[in-house]
């Protein structure tokens, strides 16, 4: 992380001292070894993985004499009837030797003809497909999982989980593995091999030990099978739950460190069409781009992973899906290039909502376009009881932004009980203009007892704008205690407040200078085996948000909520909120709505309904309708989804926003289109079409990308981006159809050193 320059030095040094002693103050916390044995949530004894020789051939055939030397484990029902004897048999088989964990399914079906394989597609983003699987806990932190799914067809799926699974999984994590499956006369069998060296742990007089939990899932019954029996308890997300993990104890475990290597070469080309400097027509702008670039990790130990960029570039990544905007607030878009994913939740530093203090698509994005990222170094991983995070990244000047070095430094250490840390972090922006942003702040999550937990944070900024010596006026504090889980009651509050001044450089956020507080209280309930409702519940919510300057309210809203789902998956929600508003500058949703200064009461009303995940036509649906400000709001959303084949998803969304404002005579109607199709000729090739209208900007865009991707490590790209002007005719001069076009080609591959 580049040093602050020394004329800034001298007014560093107290925010530097308190910087360290928050950091020394983590260092001398009482550890929690990430060792430690202990029974499972259930009473489960650790399980003592047995050790084989010869390895396993991953043919998706899980034969007897190649699997005899494996622990075989039975689970029990997750759902719908937890703890009931699953309808179908499953047998969970486990083995390691020096350099794999083998996981392994023979999944009975009474119906081998009605075993659902929907798609071969990568990653699987819907559960609408028969699989088996194992969650891991690598650290055995009870707080990090990650998930590795295999399917009838030998699909492969990993994702990452963080706060015990809290939160939306990180579906673009990726890691070497292989998987492999099959159908056979008694139903089908699925085959997992994860090298150690794809996953960091540690190893404590050569013993491993993990937590773990296996699955196996039958979509057409809405039936999941695990071991150990956990629970659904905290929704979806109960099968991902580190806390919840049985142990394992593996020894002999002797990984190599590796050294990837992953170059690439990037050619193509496009356009983009301006208005000329006349205003009387518009001019083109050709690029031809050929790049070469690298990427290197290496693992300094088992657990800690250094990875090197040098011109980075992620042409391969899928656009963002349009939205709309509604409010005066900033639009939150999810990060989705690889170099940021694993481990990204080491980074976390939550502060409410989607807000947080590192935000990564900050790093080589100025206004959602892509600036060129010269390169960069990233540490992730652990070490002894600490988790350890630190990003460097130097990025070219674009447009109006200047040259800029980013970079962030992350600690994070258990504390107390193995559900609680206490962390640290800084993050540094230093543009080449002699602009400067830097943020440190510590966190702390603590269970104070069940599933109550206690959280709080803080943090400062400063910058080469600020002015203010006031500590409160660059401080970022907050308190929240939040319950846990879906049943039973169900409670949180909060209190924040945020500075005059407080900018976090790397971060999101939406709102400045305030005090707020918020609060939910409901119930959740689980009906006994054998209802047709599989859980329901209610809530009520209210939240406050006051200005610091005045103690005015600014926003205030309250909500009451009810959610239902069946036995066969079908979910539907329904809930009614009074919002209140101050405006003291106005804001526009067109060039022909806009909602003047003024205070606003107004109420709105919403329903949702999901379906099943395994049906295989999946018709989502959501509408709304109510006041607006001073005006009137209709919204309706339609998400449809279809599996075709397992060669062909097709998948679309629509929304539309129609909002009057009769006193004012003005109307402002939004249209939010997407279509997505999938096609899957093999696991190693396939082809996606992503096409969006968005009303508001005018402007279609399509993304069209074929991918050969025959093992992981080896990939080959042929992307198409255009972007299209709708309402040509509006404009003067008439635009051209085509405003934009690129046209590239992708090719990398990693080279493995020292296996």
């Amino acid at each position: 992380m580049t040093l602050l320059p020394l004329q800034h030095a001298h007014s560093l040094s107290p925010r530097i001292r308190l910087l360290c002693t928050v950091i020394a103050t983590v260092l001398l916390a009482s550890p929690v070894t990430g060792q430690e044995l202990r029974n499972g949530p259930g009473g489960e004894l650790p399980l003592d993985v047995p050790r084989i020789e010869g390895g396993i051939v991953m043919d998706g055939i899980v034969g007897e004499d190649e699997w005899a030397g494996a622990e075989q484990l039975e689970g029990v029902m997750h759902l719908p009837d937890f703890g009931a004897e699953p309808t179908e048999r499953t047998v969970f088989l486990l083995a390691h030797d020096s350099d794999y964990l083998y996981m392994a399914c023979r999944a009975y079906d009474s119906e081998p003809d009605q075993v659902q394989v929907t798609t071969l597609e990568r990653d699987i983003s819907t559960f609408n497909t028969d699989a088996c699987g194992i969650r891991l806990d690598t650290y055995n932190d009870e707080e990090n999982g990650l998930l590795f799914n295999t399917t009838p067809a030998g699909v492969r799926t990993d994702w990452a989980f963080a706060n015990d699974a809290t939160g939306r999984p990180n579906m673009d994590w990726n890691a070497f593995w292989d998987a492999s499956g099959s159908m056979t006369e008694y139903g089908w069998s699925g085959e997992i091999r994860i090298p150690f060296s794809s996953l960091g742990f540690q190893v404590t007089n050569d013993q491993v030990v993990m937590g773990f939990i296996l699955v196996r899932s039958i979509v057409r019954k809405n039936e999941t099978t695990a071991h150990p029996a956990v629970p659904p308890t905290w929704g979806p997300s109960s099968l991902a739950k580190a806390s919840q993990m049985r142990k394992m104890v593996m020894r002999g475990v002797a990984p190599t460190q590796p050294l990837y290597l992953t170059p690439y070469a990037l050619g193509g080309g496009g356009y983009a069409r301006t208005v000329n400097g006349a205003g009387d027509g518009y001019e083109w702008n050709n690029e031809t781009v050929t790049e070469v670039g690298l990427d290197a990790r290496y693992g300094i130990t088992r657990n800690l992973n250094l990875d090197v960029s040098v011109n980075t570039d992620f042409a391969q990544v899928e656009a963002d899906d349009q939205q709309v905007n509604l409010t005066r607030f900033s639009l939150f878009f999810p990060e989705k290039r690889r170099f940021f994913q694993e481990r990204a939740a080491v980074f976390e530093v939550p502060i409410g909502g989607v807000e947080r203090l590192f935000f990564s698509r900050r790093i080589g994005l100025v206004n959602r376009e892509p600036t060129r990222i010269f390169g960069g170094a990233r540490v992730i991983g652990r070490v002894g009881d600490w988790d350890v995070g630190f990003i460097d990244m130097q990025t070219d000047e674009h447009e109006t932004s200047p040259g800029e070095n980013l970079g962030v430094l992350r600690l994070r250490r258990r504390v107390i009980n193995q559900f609680s840390y206490l962390g640290a972090i800084a993050t540094t922006r230093f543009g080449n203009d002699g602009s400067y942003n830097v943020v440190y702040g510590s966190d702390a999550v603590t269970r104070i007892f069940g599933q109550d937990f206690l959280t709080l944070n803080w943090s400062q900024s400063f910058d080469d704008t600020d002015a203010s010596p006031e500590l409160f006026d660059r401080s970022f504090m907050r308190v929240n205690w939040q319950r846990r889980g879906n049943d039973g009651f169900i409670y949180a509050a909060d209190v924040t407040r945020a500075g005059e001044v407080f900018e976090p450089g790397m971060g999101f956020l939406l709102r400045r200078d305030y005090l707020s507080g918020s609060g939910n209280l409901g119930y959740g309930w689980r009906p006994d085996a054998g209802s047709a409702l599989n859980s329901y519940g209610v809530n009520a919510s209210g939240s406050v948000f006051g200005r610091n300057a005045d103690s005015s309210v600014e926003s205030a809203a309250y909500s009451l909520n009810a959610q239902l789902q069946t036995r066969g998956g079908h979910a539907l929600s329904a809930d009614v909120t009074r919002s209140y508003e101050d405006l003291r500058v106005p804001f526009s949703l067109s060039s022909d709505a806009q909602v003047p200064v003024g205070s606003y009461w107004f109420t709105e009303g919403n329903v949702s309904y999901t379906p099943p995940s395994g049906s295989l036509f999946r018709p989502s649906l959501n509408a709304g309708a109510g006041q607006f400000y001073d005006g009137t709001r209709i919204s309706v959303g339609f998400s449809p989804s279809l599996s075709v084949s397992r060669h062909l998803t097709l998948s679309g969304a629509y929304s539309l926003n129609h909002i009057d404002f009769d006193d004012r005579d003005q109307v402002f109607t939004s249209h939010v289109a997407r279509l997505r199709t999938q096609f899957t000729f093999t696991t190693a090739t396939s082809a996606s079409a992503f096409v969006q209208y968005n009303s508001a900007d005018d402007v279609i865009g399509w993304n069209v990308r074929f991918r050969y991707n025959p093992t992981e490590g080896t990939d080959f790209y042929l992307v198409w981006n255009e972007t299209l002007e709708a309402d040509r005719f509006a404009l003067s001069p008439v635009a051209p159809l085509s405003q934009a076009r690129t046209l590239l080609v992708k090719y990398s591959r990693t080279f493995t050193l020292g296996l």
